[in-house]
């Protein structure tokens, strides 16, 4: 087992563990180590030079981890910082290392969800403003026309578990609503940030019955293991014992409380700090 680690997982918030449960259920055999910066949380209404500092210090605390592969399980790290660190970082900081995102995978599947070829991206503000998405499906699916909504406040509600209070449900069916009106034609809406899963369920319920919500997780799982497959000089490097760590930058027994609503489960996390 020398020189195999652990496929390291980030995001600012709990969001990303959605992603994790997904890629977990799919590849049960291998190790992860789950870094939470919840300290510094949210990222979504911070600056870009902001947000790939913070993202870059979570990157190279999982490769002094052992980690050769990180996922940034969170879309405003990857709108934000990802690029950066794959084509400025990488070549210097650790050039036989990898960081993937969570937009370039969702956007390739994307355009096999729409009838229309109208979509719609439900995201934090760092999201939309990055124009990521639409970056992307310009590559993959030129075609599709695509509307954006910001949701400011959705990653905060989830976060302190008051989504489903009368004044949280209208939050979220206001900023649907105002993404319906941009285009009456969508009839797939994105879930552009990895908290929104714990709103999937209630979205459904408001949207007409052809309109496809897409959550990210198990196209992001999906996606990771066919990139696991065609690359076998990283797939080598990852362990496989079927052992999950936590870290958080928050107090230990606050991120086990909060993480189980997003995993189902009880888990025990190791706080640290930069």
């Amino acid at each position: 087992m020398k020189g195999k680690n652990p496929i390291g997982v980030f995001d600012y918030g709990y969001g990303g563990l959605s992603i994790l449960s997904e890629i977990r259920k799919l590849m049960p055999e291998y190790d992860y180590l789950y870094l939470g910066d919840n300290a510094r949380a949210p990222y979504g209404n911070r600056s870009f030079d902001v947000v790939y500092e913070y993202t870059l210090e979570a990157v190279k605390l999982l490769f002094d981890q052992g980690c050769h592969l990180v996922i940034l399980a969170c879309n405003t790290a990857s709108a934000k910082a990802l690029r950066s660190i794959q084509q400025q970082d990488l070549p210097t900081l650790a050039p036989s290392k990898r960081v993937l995102g969570v937009i370039r995978p969702s956007a390739e599947e994307i355009g096999r969800q729409t009838h229309s070829k109208h979509v719609g991206i439900l995201a934090t503000e760092g999201t939309v403003q990055s124009n990521s998405y639409i970056l992307e499906l310009q590559k993959f699916a030129p075609e599709i026309i695509v509307n954006q909504h910001a949701c400011p406040l959705w990653v905060p509600l989830i976060e302190n578990n008051k989504q489903d209070s009368v004044a949280g449900k209208q939050i979220i069916a206001d900023d649907l609503n105002a993404l319906l009106l941009k285009d009456p034609e969508i009839d797939a809406i994105v879930l552009g940030c990895t908290h929104y899963p714990l709103v999937e369920s209630y979205l459904k319920s408001l949207v007409r019955e052809d309109i496809t919500i897409i959550s990210q997780g198990k196209i992001v799982a999906d996606k990771l293991k066919s990139y696991l497959l065609s690359h076998p000089e990283i797939e080598d490097k990852c362990s496989k014992t079927g052992v999950i760590k936590y870290l958080t930058t928050e107090n230990a027994e606050i991120f086990n409380a909060n993480a189980a609503r997003f995993l189902g489960i009880d888990i025990q996390s190791e706080s640290i700090h930069f």
